[in-house]
């Protein structure tokens, strides 16, 4: 009995999430004589295994994007291993070699550091094991199937409009978290449409690490070096709302507009309140969806896009209420 016992905790091992499973012989019936079976289990040797790498799991806009993977690779009877990597990128190659050892069908991969990421691609390549970036592109493109994200440019470019509709001149801050390309691109297109505004200037960009933890602080260093600080502009919603806090807290909410890209529940109701201009919306349920998609059809051998670029859209006062979400 103790036999059968180890035999069956090292079959569970290695049926574990995010490795490939291969067809096992039916387990004899307790107390059966010979030629007795259990029940035998459906045949699993058809089935896939995907595993995604998400830079944190803590904001509900990668949450989204999970559930738009797995509406399309659950739908095919197949399995997604979520791998969170906690905004650490030694932690996020370690997950992804992990993912390749055990022999993964294919890999999502939304990257902490697009420059850093290189070895794990190299890694996926050597495998065999397809890659395709969801929502922040990586440097080393060559490496991967396709990028599937938002128009970051133009998600940044929507946010500069948004507030130089309202404000002709003054001074505005970014809060950046510049190892990641997608915010790199929000920035630029931000920059670009504020520098058609002479009378708008960016004094100063800080790291705000595209948390509302890491934001808080650096918003509220912003607000006593620059007394005059007409505007903000902190790259996702999660900074804004640390920006926010910062801003109540001392006073100046309704001095500083803050602008944003996400589009999530959240930040939607800091619009209805009146303490946040606007955010440009991106649609991750559409980014994983897309991305899944663009994986089935790669295996199947059709070919697919290099970069697959999903739309984004403004939300401010006028239309905040219809992006509220039921409960």
């Amino acid at each position: 009995m103790r036999t059968a016992f180890a035999a069956a905790l090292l079959i569970a091992t290695l049926l574990a999430p995010g490795c490939r499973r291969e067809p096992t012989a039916p387990a004899a019936t307790p107390g059966g004589g010979a030629g007795s079976t259990a029940a035998k289990a459906p045949d699993r040797t058809g089935q896939r295994t995907f595993a995604v790498s998400f830079q944190t799991m803590t904001n509900p806009f990668f949450v989204d994007l999970d559930e738009g993977l797995r509406e399309v690779i659950e739908a095919k009877g197949d399995t997604l291993t979520i791998l969170d990597a906690q905004f650490d990128s030694s932690k996020q190659r370690n997950d992804i070699s992990d993912v390749i050892l055990k022999g993964c069908d294919g890999i999502f991969l939304n990257p902490v550091n697009w420059e850093g990421i290189r070895a794990s691609l190299l890694q996926a390549q050597e495998k065999g094991i397809p890659v395709i970036v969801v929502d922040a592109p990586v440097r080393d493109e060559e490496l991967v199937v396709s990028t599937v994200a938002s128009d970051n440019l133009k998600a940044g470019r929507l946010a500069a409009e948004a507030l130089a509709g309202v404000l002709q001149e003054g001074e505005i801050a970014i809060l950046h978290h510049s190892v990641n390309k997608a915010c790199l691109d929000r920035v630029q297109g931000f920059t670009e449409v504020i520098e058609q505004h002479p009378g708008l200037k960016i004094v100063d960009t800080q790291e705000g690490k595209g948390t509302a933890e890491d934001a808080r602080p650096v918003m509220r260093d912003l607000i006593g070096r620059f007394p005059n600080l007409a505007a903000v502009f902190p790259i996702n919603d999660p900074s804004s709302i640390g920006a926010i806090s910062a801003l109540e807290a001392a006073g100046k909410l309704g001095q500083v507009r803050v602008v944003s890209v996400d589009g999530s529940q959240e930040a939607i109701a800091a619009i209805q309140a009146g303490k946040m201009l606007a955010t440009s919306a991106q649609f991750p349920h559409e980014i994983g969806t897309e991305s899944a998609q663009t994986m089935y059809d790669h295996l199947a051998g059709k070919e697919v896009e290099k970069d697959i670029k999903v739309r984004v859209e403004l939300i401010d006062a006028d239309n905040a209420a219809d992006f509220v979400r039921e409960k």
